[in-house]
């Protein structure tokens, strides 16, 4: 197995483990947590609402827990099928092209749901806005993302976006930043840019968890920068005998001031997920602060997050990802993968070598952009006119794609 291919696997799996294991937890604090299930999360665990998944929370009956993926994954392997059909690098006329009909036509078969479905009956809310926005509005996909609530929902998906610009993180934060903008805006589109950049530099051959932060630090912008700079010192700073709950509310101070939803997750602050320049998404931010406190332990990680509570499945699922991309699949907790397998009905290297044969094809139609435009600046020549090349005849000597 090469290197592309065994760190795609493991960033996949550490995405949907984060998220299947986190889901029972999603939107609770730490301390119900503690309260439901006897203690910390340690693995994978039951619905919060038990036998109640189904009518103990109308607006979302899903059955988050055992195992079960939710649409953190879902959205993931969605934006797979869509890098499938285009066998290159994407954009915001893609994702209204590609991903718009397959949410709304593709049957498949939905954990959550316990059934088949297509894909726009699991999302939620903000997710839907791609098809009501693009399908019913038809608006220009690069600003389609406007109006929509702010929020991790195009961050969660990104983790392909770094897989087929691995190791040059500049590369996947314009890509992801593109791409978000039919979704999101503000700091939720920049979300989706940084954990793009952050999984780029996480699969890069000796990457490490500063290397991931740095990335993740080196393209991001106002709050967000700001947010993931005070969470990052936190984690840095947490002394070694701190408990897993004191990381947590370590980590939730230092994303307080960039936070616009507020301490009661379920009960929102009324200016909540507004666009800002100062604020920032909770998820990214604390699934690196997560990374840095447990020095990217793939199961230490993981269990941080859920047991941090709020949003936990994608603060897990984000965090998953960066620790499997970190460690390959060496590190992975290969008995969770199974039995989420299992439980979801996913086969999960199936997308994984799927993702890895479009990310071959990709690099090497990058190999030969690169090269003509290497012939390009040769051809220019600014300095020697005289010496100067036509274009064309650079593009021909090199056979480039344009």
């Amino acid at each position: 197995m090469n290197w592309i291919r065994e760190r795609t696997a493991a960033v996949l799996a550490g995405s949907a483990i984060g998220d299947a294991i986190a889901g029972a937890a999603e939107g609770f604090s730490p301390e119900a947590i503690n309260e439901r299930y006897n203690g910390p999360i340690t693995g994978i665990v039951p619905p919060y609402y038990g036998d109640n998944w189904k009518t103990a929370r109308p607006v979302s009956p899903y059955h988050k827990g055992d195992g079960h993926i939710t649409d953190d994954t879902l959205m993931t392997q969605a934006l797979i099928q869509v890098y499938d059909k285009h066998r290159d690098h994407l954009d915001a006329f893609a994702i209204a092209e590609t991903l718009v009909p397959l949410l709304q036509t593709e049957m498949r078969w939905i954990p959550e749901l316990e059934r088949q479905s297509i894909l726009l009956q699991r999302v939620f809310l903000a997710e839907k806005w791609l098809v009501t926005r693009l399908q019913y509005g038809h608006v220009d996909p690069r600003e389609a993302g406007v109006g929509n609530v702010v929020n991790c929902g195009a961050a969660m998906y990104m983790a392909p976006v770094g897989i087929v610009n691995a190791g040059n993180p500049r590369r996947a934060y314009m890509e992801a930043i593109d791409i978000a903008g039919a979704h999101q805006s503000s700091y939720g589109r920049e979300a989706a840019g940084i954990f793009a950049a952050a999984v780029a530099a996480a699969v890069a051959p000796g990457a490490t968890v500063g290397s991931v932060i740095d990335a993740a630090l080196r393209y991001a912008h106002d709050g967000s920068k700001a947010a993931i700079e005070a969470v990052v010192e936190a984690a840095t700073c947490i002394p070694d005998d701190a408990t897993d709950q004191e990381i947590g509310v370590i980590l939730r101070d230092a994303i307080r001031p960039f936070d616009t939803v507020g301490d009661k997750y379920r009960e929102p602050n009324m200016d909540a997920r507004l666009p800002s320049r100062t604020k920032a998404i909770e998820e990214l931010p604390v699934a690196l602060g997560l990374l840095v406190a447990y020095n990217g332990d793939f199961r230490k990680t993981i269990l941080g997050a859920a047991n941090y509570g709020r949003d936990s499945d994608s603060i897990a699922s984000m965090v998953g990802s960066l620790a499997g991309g970190i460690g390959g699949m060496a590190a992975v907790a290969t008995d969770w993968l199974d039995s989420i397998a299992e439980a979801s009905r996913v086969d999960f290297d199936a997308y994984a070598n799927q993702l890895a044969d479009i990310a071959a094809e990709i690099f090497q139609k990058d190999l030969e952009r690169a090269h003509y435009d290497a012939a390009v600046i040769q051809a220019l020549d600014l300095e020697q006119p005289e010496r100067a090349q036509s274009v064309d005849v650079a593009q021909a000597a090199f056979n480039g794609v344009a």
